[in-house]
């Protein structure tokens, strides 16, 4: 999702007046695509959907097959599964990004569209903070302090470098030091794997 695109939201629901309900809820802020079952939910996914609203319990192709289909094609969406369907342990399994039970209200879908958006950008933000992070110590390794204090691409690597690890200290709630900053990151991962 770029800053000045609207994010795209799939609702895949074979119940015509929730979908259209979750549509009426969203449409203001978001372009809403609509599916009535599990095939029609995967023929309306394409890279530009950034959150897809998935019904667990629809007849055909369920909203776990259309989940596992999803992750196989390796798209990058973030999915909630909203259902009448109390979660199990199966969930642990499951790649889903939010779990809704319903009956749902309107700032419940929002507060979780919003979330697994603002996720997407941490997530983005994240993998570009360890790539530089990587390239800024390999330079390190391996040039002289003078080399590197001369070299202006390097330079603006560490000023990308500072303001990601800024940004990353923001989302993740203020953090005061490296060791803070990683530990953080680390729980992070763990908790996502």
């Amino acid at each position: 999702m770029t800053g000045s695109q609207t994010p795209v939201v799939l609702i895949v629901e074979d119940e015509p007046d929730v979908a259209e309900t979750y549509n009426l809820w969203l449409a203001d802020d978001y372009e809403v695509r609509m599916a009535g079952s599990g095939d029609e939910g995967l023929a309306e996914l394409d890279d530009e959907v950034d959150v897809v609203l998935l019904d667990r319990m629809m007849p055909g192709l369920s909203g776990d097959e259309v989940l596992a289909r999803i992750r196989e094609r390796g798209l990058d969406c973030r999915v909630a599964m909203v259902t009448a369907v109390e979660p199990d342990f199966d969930i642990l399994e499951m790649g889903f990004d939010a779990y809704l039970c319903k009956p749902i209200r309107s700032q419940q879908l929002h507060d979780t569209v919003e979330n697994l958006l603002e996720r997407s950008t941490y997530d983005d933000m994240l993998q570009e903070y360890y790539s530089l992070v990587e390239k800024q110590a390999t330079l390190e390794a391996t040039k002289s302090s003078a080399e590197l204090a001369d070299n202006e691409e390097y330079l603006d690597l560490r000023e990308r470098v500072d303001d990601l690890k800024e940004g990353l200290s923001d989302t993740l709630g203020g953090i005061d030091d490296d060791e803070d900053f990683i530990a953080t990151l680390r729980g992070l991962s763990d908790v996502e794997e």
